[in-house]
This record gives structure tokens, C-alpha cells and sequence, in this order.
């Protein structure tokens, strides 16, 4: 079976956030091939600050497939996942996580909480690192730069 990467997907999703003025984040949830679901940062537009990307497409996936489970399926998402969303991939069951540029400042898998080291944590996915990392980060370091000037 050849590996197809669903990163450009993610960063097409992180690219609509920027425009709405969200932090360029986004995510895909990937299931036999096929994305079922679909997420960006949206915490400015729905006063919400759990509307970040991996929740949104963990909430479109699970919609998708109406359940609250997510087993056999992949995320895709152009930043580390936050303590909060590597909670939400460990309960939703995903198998495995791919993600663009680390977070060095709020990243919750291989820096900070490292949720999935924990032995609370009910599952840890698969994880790969470092996909795109290069084009989103600099999404990101465009777009922080933007709000200095």
C-alpha cells in the first residue's frame, strides 16, 4: 500500500483561517483514503476557545460517521497539537497523527505535556512530525508578523 500524505488538504483549511483573520492553522481527519472531515482555527469568529482546527475536524468526522469514535482513522494537522487537542485525538481514538511544525511554545505532544507520555492518557496514536513543516510554519510566522507591523 503507497503512503498518501493529506498535509496539503490541512494546509488549504490553515490558508481560510488566515483569510478569516484565525490563526493559520488546519486539519483533516482521514479515513480509508477518503478526508471525512474537515477544520480550522475558528476561536476569534465563534467566541469559542476550543474552535481550534483538530477539534473542528474531529467534530466534522464525527458527525460524518455518527459516532464519537474515530478508530482506524488518520489527522492531519500544520501545527503540534495543544494539550487540549492531543486530549481530544486520544479520546476520539485516532490511530494515527501527522503534523507539520512543531510548537515549541504550546505544543502538547513532543514538547510541554507530552499527553500522550501520560499514563492517564486512555491512547496514543501513531505520530509522524515534520510534514509541510517548512510551509506552515511560515504561514505562521507570516501571519504573526502581519499583526506586529
Amino acid at each position: 500500500m503507497q503512503f498518501t500524505s493529506f498535509m496539503e488538504a490541512a494546509l488549504v483549511e490553515a490558508r481560510a483561517a488566515e483569510a478569516a483573520g484565525e490563526v493559520p492553522v488546519g486539519a483533516v481527519v482521514v479515513r480509508d483514503g477518503k478526508i471525512i472531515g474537515r477544520g480550522r482555527n475558528a476561536t476569534r469568529k465563534g467566541c469559542d476557545p476550543t474552535a481550534h482546527a483538530e477539534i473542528m475536524a474531529i467534530r466534522d468526522a464525527c458527525i460524518a460517521l455518527g459516532q464519537d469514535r474515530l478508530i482506524g482513522c488518520d489527522l492531519y494537522v500544520t501545527l503540534e497539537p495543544c494539550a487540549m487537542c492531543a486530549g481530544a485525538i486520544a479520546h476520539a481514538r485516532i490511530g494515527r497523527l501527522y503534523y507539520g511544525a512543531g510548537d515549541p511554545k504550546s505544543g502538547g505532544v513532543t514538547v510541554g505535556a507530552r499527553v500522550f507520555e501520560h499514563p492517564q492518557s486512555h491512547h496514543a496514536p501513531d505520530i509522524y512530525d515534520g510534514i509541510a513543516a517548512d510551509e506552515a510554519a511560515e504561514l505562521l510566522v507570516r501571519f504573526f508578523k502581519g499583526k506586529r507591523l
